[in-house]
């Protein structure tokens, strides 16, 4: 089946969040965890490539975000969506501006939209500021992010040194008045040289505007939300053949959930989950380095997996500081990361059907560790988060992928009970 948009996604969780908004179309939805190695076959009509290089230096996303598009191109895509946090994570060098410049020139596309605003999870953006809810992004606990920091929420300036080419804004007074006043500010702004145009929205009807009149673009760049409106669009113009998305499999009980975010939600959802009795291990950057893994999975294997235990190194940022001052930011993260890959593959060999993980570089080192090469679509455990199903080790598993801020504090019994 020819495929009818191409999306790319800068980590996991924002592509397990995209898949999942697309999904409530009731179409199939497959995501590819990097970019195949083999030429497109069976593919669905909207097909997610979910890349880990939010944080890679500028050239290495660029490279990626390119030969993702490429294989998109040849499974039949002519439109496309380049998906980024709905927090904008971004250093001052990108990766948003660099890996949408370079897709515009591979498309050879004049213009493109930014917009990451996702108001059904509390995220707006108002005259091109963005909003956390009713925080500006910068007084909001993204000013600590261990990783992109944002202590900006205009996103014109914080665009503006990522490209080449000027940097617009199309505020919420145009995009108010409907799909044609918005076509028209992007042509006065194509006439007048502007490739780069940050649009508000601060509901899911100004996303429904902007889809609209971006629809024929050839990329479109945002949050996941702002993809939704098109499975809809499509329809109508005839582009989208019907593609029944896969049941869902009936999975054992025993379940491990991995937590490597900081972020105050995932802190919160965390105690909330410890609050239950259910057996709970935090991972010390610092013993992990001094004594590695081994105690961790030591622990893992005593306990009994129908149990759901969870292994996290949620912190607060105070004890995250710290040990990135003693072992260095990189090597931190790194620690912790390949100490959860380790105790999701032992947790997978010990008969953990269902694994659910907890923040973006968590995510992508835990289905690398896997060995996992594409996810099918399941229904959403919350917004932006859905159950999804694979292959792995001869097993066929549920994963569930959360960006650190995303679901209620208590996430992680609710994605237990809606597996």
């Amino acid at each position: 089946m020819s495929t009818v948009l191409g999306c790319i996604a800068d980590d996991f969780t924002g592509a397990t969040d995209l898949a999942g908004l697309l999904a409530r179309s009731g179409v199939q939805v497959s995501l590819r965890i990097g970019v195949p190695e083999t030429p497109p076959a069976d593919t669905a009509p909207f097909e997610v490539i979910a890349l880990k290089c939010r944080t890679a230096p500028v050239d290495e996303a660029v490279a990626e975000c390119r030969a993702a598009l490429d294989w998109l191109r040849r499974a039949g895509a002519e439109r496309f969506f380049w998906k980024y946090c709905s927090t904008f994570d971004s250093t001052d060098e990108g990766n948003i501006g660099p890996v949408a410049e370079a897709l515009m020139a591979d498309l050879g596309a004049e213009q493109t939209v930014y917009c990451p605003a996702f108001p059904e999870n509390g995220r707006a953006v108002f005259m091109g500021h963005l909003f956390v809810g009713q925080q500006l992004l910068s007084e909001s606990p993204m000013k600590d992010h261990p990783l992109t920091p944002m202590r900006d929420s205009n996103l014109v300036r914080l665009l503006t040194p990522q490209v080449t080419r000027p940097v617009g804004l199309v505020d919420r007074l145009t995009v108010a008045r409907g799909p044609e006043a918005l076509r028209g500010a992007l042509a006065e702004a194509r006439t007048a040289g502007t490739a780069h145009l940050v649009v508000d929205a601060v509901a899911d009807d100004d996303l429904a505007v902007i889809a609209e009149a971006c629809r024929d673009m050839a990329l479109m760049t945002g949050g996941s939300a702002l993809a939704m409106p098109l499975p809809a669009l499509y329809r109508a113009d005839g582009a989208l053949a019907e593609a029944p998305a896969q049941a869902a499999p009936d999975l054992p009980r025993a379940a491990i959930l991995l937590s490597g975010s900081c972020s105050a939600m995932t802190n919160a959802q965390v105690a909330t989950y410890r609050a239950t009795g259910a057996p709970c291990l935090q991972l010390d950057p610092l013993a992990l380095a001094r004594d590695g893994v081994q105690p961790a999975l030591d622990w893992l294997e005593a306990q009994d997996l129908d149990a759901a235990p969870l292994i996290y190194a949620t912190a607060d940022p105070s004890a995250v500081k710290a040990a990135q001052a003693e072992l260095g930011r990189d090597r931190a993260g790194a620690i912790v990361e390949a100490a959860l890959a380790a105790c999701a593959r032992t947790a997978r060999d010990a008969g953990a059907r269902r694994v659910v993980v907890a923040g973006g570089e968590s995510s992508g080192a835990v289905t690398r560790a896997l060995d996992v090469a594409r996810l099918d679509i399941g229904a959403e455990i919350a917004p932006g988060v859905p159950w999804t199903y694979c292959d792995s080790g001869g097993h066929r598993i549920g994963l569930a992928l959360k960006s650190g801020n995303f679901g209620v504090e208590t996430f992680f019994s609710d994605a237990l009970a809606a597996s």
